[in-house]
């Protein structure tokens, strides 16, 4: 990347011939065209759960649903406040789906 020693604007490729010019003030200057290099990007594999797997990756605790009565939910936490104030605990049956939260 070059730049205009008059006006410091970055130089462009000047499109009747080989060289670079300012856009701004209309300095020119010979030389080859700039190639850019792209580099291959490298193919990487994203797994995604099926709905249907029912693989929870979220840690579970032993606690009572107050829909279902069932014993066993998964839990995390998000900060839903201020930075000051603590973050809120969510929880959600494994059997019902059902989702509450605790504000700690």
């Amino acid at each position: 990347m070059k730049f205009c020693p008059k006006c410091e604007v970055r130089l462009k490729q000047a499109s009747t011939d080989s060289g670079l010019s300012c856009p701004k003030c209309g300095y020119s200057e010979k030389g080859e065209k700039q190639r850019r290099q792209v580099k291959a990007e490298s193919s990487s594999t994203i797994n995604i759960l099926d709905e249907n797997e029912r693989k929870e990756t979220l840690p579970t605790i032993k606690i009572e649903c107050a829909k279902c009565g069932h014993s066993e939910a998964v839990w995390w936490m998000l900060q839903t406040r201020s930075a000051d104030e603590p973050t809120t605990q969510f929880y959600r049956c494994t059997k019902c789906s059902y989702t509450w939260r605790n504000y700690a």
